[in-house]
C-alpha cells in the first residue's frame, strides 16, 4: 500500500511538472499562427483620400466666390496663427533639446522623410537617436515576423527590417509573447482585448496619444482612424509632461536597462530612441530616465516599448546599437518592428 501511495505521488509530481512545462512552452516558445499580415492590407489612407476628393468636389460645388474669398482670409490669418504656434512650439523643442551633444552616425533623405541619427551618452549609457521627419503618418509602417500575426512567430529585428527594404527600424511592443493589449497595425485591427495599461496610438493625421486602453474600444479607435496602435507601456511623457515617477517600472524588467522608445516631437516629427544597458560600458536606463531624455529632446509625447535584449536599431543595412541578450552582444528574436522604408 505504501508503495503504491509512493508511486502515486511520484506520478502526480511528473504529471504536474509536465503541465507547468507544456505552459510555459507553450507561452514562450511554441509558435501558432493565426493570419498572413502585409502592410499594403489596409485600405486605410486610400479611404480617407477618397474621401477628402469627394467632400472637396462637394465643397467646390456648392460655394460661391464671396464665400470662397471670406474661406481664404480666414485661411490666411489661420496660417499666420499656426506659423506663430509654431515657431514658439520650436523655440520651446529647442531650449529643452539644447543641452544634449552627441555624435552623428547618419541621415537618409527622399521626398517622403528625412532621418538623422544620432549617438549620445547620458547616464553613463550609449543612446542612439533617429530623428525623423515625415510627409504622412503613412511613413511610420509596422511589420511582424515572417509576415505572420500569432504567438511566438520571431525573427532579429534586422531580418524583419531586411525582408521589408527597410533604411530605419527598432523593435516594437513584442505583442506576440502576451496573450492581450491592442494590437492594430497599418490600419488593420489584429487583437481587440485590452490588458488594462497604457497604449501608444498614432493617427492617420499624424498625431500620436497615449490612452488608457481600458477607456476606449478597439473599434472606436479604427473609427478615428488609428494608424498603429502599441501595448506595452508605461507612457513616459503626455503633453510634454513626464508621467512616469523615479521607482516605476514594468513587471518585464529590471530598473537599469536596455531601452527602446518612439516619441513626438511636432507635427509628422518625430524620434525613435534606443539604449544599451546591461554592461560594463552602458549601465542602462530607468523608465524615468528615458523619459527625462525623451523630454530633452523636446518630446510631446513618449512611449516605452519592448526593451531588455529586444531593444535594437537598424539603419542604413547594420544593427547600429548593441543589443544584449544573456550577457552577450547579440540580436535576440522578437515579433515586430516599427520601420521606415
Amino acid at each position: 500500500m505504501k508503495r503504491k501511495k509512493r508511486w502515486w505521488g511520484i506520478w502526480a509530481r511528473g504529471a504536474v511538472t509536465a503541465f507547468s512545462l507544456f505552459v510555459a512552452l507553450d507561452t514562450f516558445v511554441i509558435p501558432a499562427s493565426y493570419s498572413s499580415v502585409k502592410a499594403s492590407d489596409s485600405t486605410l489612407f486610400s479611404e480617407l483620400e477618397s474621401r477628402a476628393a469627394a467632400e472637396s468636389t462637394a465643397t467646390a460645388a456648392t460655394e460661391s466666390t464671396a464665400a470662397a474669398a471670406a474661406e481664404s482670409t480666414v485661411t490666411a490669418a489661420t496660417v499666420a496663427e499656426s506659423t506663430a504656434v509654431a515657431t514658439a512650439d520650436s523655440d520651446v523643442v529647442a531650449a529643452s533639446a539644447g543641452g544634449l551633444s552627441g555624435t552623428s552616425l547618419g541621415t537618409a533623405k527622399t521626398d517622403d522623410y528625412s532621418i538623422t541619427v544620432t549617438q549620445y551618452q547620458e547616464y553613463d549609457t550609449a543612446i542612439y537617436v533617429a530623428d525623423i521627419t515625415v510627409s504622412s503618418a503613412e511613413i511610420i509602417k509596422t511589420a511582424l515576423a515572417d509576415d505572420t500575426y500569432g504567438k511566438n512567430i520571431t525573427a532579429y529585428t534586422s531580418t524583419i527590417a531586411s525582408e521589408n527594404q527597410a533604411v530605419l527600424a527598432i523593435n516594437g511592443d513584442y505583442y506576440g509573447a502576451q496573450e492581450s493589449g491592442y494590437v492594430i497595425r497599418n490600419g488593420v485591427a489584429y487583437r481587440e482585448t485590452s490588458d488594462g495599461e497604457d497604449i501608444l496610438v498614432l493617427y492617420a493625421d499624424g498625431s500620436m496619444k497615449v490612452l488608457d486602453s481600458d477607456d476606449v474600444t478597439v473599434q472606436e479607435l479604427l473609427d478615428q482612424g488609428v494608424w498603429q496602435a502599441w501595448s506595452f507601456g508605461p507612457g513616459l511623457l503626455s503633453d510634454r509632461v513626464v508621467t512616469v515617477g523615479e521607482n516605476t517600472e514594468v513587471s518585464r524588467a529590471m530598473n537599469s536597462n536596455p531601452r527602446t522608445a518612439i516619441g513626438q516631437i511636432d507635427d509628422n516629427h518625430y524620434v525613435f530612441v534606443v539604449s544599451d544597458g546591461r554592461t560594463d560600458e552602458s549601465k542602462g536606463l530607468s523608465l524615468y530616465e528615458l523619459a527625462e531624455f525623451m523630454e530633452n529632446l523636446g518630446c510631446r509625447t513618449a512611449y516605452n516599448l519592448d526593451g531588455g535584449g529586444s531593444s535594437t536599431m537598424y539603419f542604413n543595412g547594420s544593427v547600429v546599437n548593441n543589443p544584449t541578450t544573456n550577457g552577450r552582444i547579440k540580436e535576440r528574436a522578437v515579433s515586430d518592428i516599427v520601420y521606415i522604408v
